[in-house]
């Protein structure tokens, strides 16, 4: 997809309105329009990257600065007692909209959000062979 045809980009110039809740030159923070819990906050870069794996180290420290920035605002502004964090990048991982982005999910007590299943290896050679795989695949 373009950054012509990009929804968030659209957002990010102001062609689609946004429950804006935080903005800095490179990073733009807005309510999501079908939240999980009240509060839903989704935190873009400003320039189109479709994922985690395209995002430069740069601008990842100041996602981290403004995802505690708006995760704090959660817990004060909303009483959040909690919060998840979360990023899909890919279709097979949920990803709807391939502009990156994270979402922040105030959380609170008793608010019926459940987690993924977990699910386990079959014993101590199959976790250590997976860890190897991974492990020798980093560069």
């Amino acid at each position: 997809m373009s950054q012509h045809d990009c929804i968030f980009c659209k957002i990010v110039r102001g062609e689609i309105p946004c429950a804006k809740v935080f903005e800095t030159e490179t990073v733009l923070a807005f309510l999501d329009i079908a939240p999980i819990n009240k509060g839903h906050t989704l935190v873009i870069p400003k320039v189109h990257l479709e994922n985690v794996w395209e995002l430069p180290a740069g601008l990842a420290a100041e996602f981290q600065d403004a995802i505690q920035k708006v995760g704090l605002a959660l817990k004060v502004g909303l009483g959040a007692q909690g919060m998840n964090l979360g990023m899909n990048n890919g279709s097979a991982a949920g990803q709807l909209v391939f502009h990156a982005h994270w979402h922040l999910i105030p959380r609170f007590e008793g608010d019926g959000l459940t987690l993924w299943p977990q699910k386990s290896y079959s014993g101590p050679e199959e976790m250590n062979q997976t860890a190897q795989a991974i492990s020798g695949s980093i560069r």
